[in-house]
């Protein structure tokens, strides 16, 4: 392995083991252990909408019904972490199934409106069942598991434990997209017609994606659920969903690090900004605003972009100042001047 990634991946293990005990407050901690939950949740949907060229605006039903069957089943049925885990994840697979074979039916916009539609049903049904979801009062009264007789009940102890499950994540995202099925996925998304022709089952290569997406979608729901305690149904609400698909585009779709780095921004501005500036509402269209204008195809790729052409600037000979003087006779050229001629 290249030097250069075992050194990175060095000081990021450094930094993630220090971070706690660097921190002045355990706010930061615990303001760390979201972003890691939000990231998971923008690697899902990215999956959906960088990988598969499908937007969904209805993807916040699957944290959403994980996280209601996380507490429901611990404090109802009262079953033990891994039945309740292994339960929940199963339920949500299968509610993506379900929800994949009703939405692939369209395409483009129209499929778009279907996962807002579908998204809409499960909200409505936790705001109405009042008998099982608790209505606009939500679930509580969940406590947080002891896994191989780790206490997470500290905030430091959730941290390590959301940071190991977001590496695992963002490892299994990097297979995904690195193995044959992933370029499939990638070709699909680019030329169906011609997947198609080429043998490919395009429908089931979407399909099998959405199911995957929906399933790292509801890891981020148990997550969400023992790190809160509680859900409520603003978790499944458009908003949320609308919130998961802007981290996804101003991170960058379609990259592995983009929908991370639009998680860290939101829930920045989120947690921190919003204590300092009452619209930070606004700021945060704002700055999306921004990045679409100046940077189309997200944070992550347009820095990559601007940083390979600000590389090739200064290698070329002159450096900036050769690039000016050809820009300025080539300008001096259209306008039929030569240089060194008289005005």
């Amino acid at each position: 392995m290249n030097i250069k990634v075992l050194a990175t991946a060095a000081v990021l293990l450094l930094v993630f083991l220090v971070y706690p005990y660097l921190m002045p407050s355990v706010f930061y901690v615990s303001l760390a252990s979201q972003i890691f939950i939000a990231s998971i949740m923008a690697l899902s949907l990215n999956l959906l909408v960088g990988y598969g060229g499908m937007v969904s605006l209805g993807h916040a039903a699957y944290p959403g019904v994980a996280a209601y069957l996380v507490i429901w089943l611990s404090t109802r049925a009262e079953m033990d972490p891994l039945s309740v885990v292994l339960v929940t994840m199963g339920a949500v697979t299968l509610m993506a199934g379900l929800f994949g074979l009703l939405a692939l039916r369209a395409k483009g916009l129209s499929f778009l409106m279907i996962t807002l539609a579908l998204g809409q049903i499960v909200w409505g049904v936790a705001y109405r069942w009042v008998g099982v979801t608790g209505g606009d009062n939500g679930l509580s009264g969940l406590g947080r598991p002891a896994p191989f007789g780790i206490d997470l009940a500290s905030g430091g102890a959730f941290y390590y434990f959301a940071g190991l499950c977001f590496a695992f994540a963002m490892f299994a995202m990097y297979l995904f997209v690195r193995s044959p099925f992933g370029a499939s996925l990638k070709g699909v998304r680019d030329q169906p017609a011609r997947m198609a022709a080429l043998g490919y089952n395009v429908w089931m290569i979407r399909y099998i994606s959405f199911i995957i997406s929906g399933f790292w979608g509801g890891i981020s729901g148990v997550l969400y659920a023992y790190y809160h305690q509680f859900i409520s149904p603003h978790a499944i609400s458009i908003a949320n969903s609308a919130e998961f698909l802007l981290m996804v585009i101003a991170g960058g779709a379609g990259t592995l690090l983009g929908p991370v780095v639009g998680a860290t921004l939101v829930m920045v501005l989120k947690n921190v900004v919003s204590a300092y500036v009452t619209r930070w509402l606004m700021l945060l269209g704002i700055i999306f605003v921004i990045i679409v204008i100046f940077l189309p195809e997200g944070l992550v790729p347009g820095v990559g972009r601007l940083r390979r052409r600000l590389k090739e600037i200064y290698k070329t000979p002159g450096g900036l100042s050769a690039q000016r003087a050809a820009l300025s006779k080539s300008a001096l050229k259209s306008l039929g001047i030569r240089q060194g001629d008289k005005p």
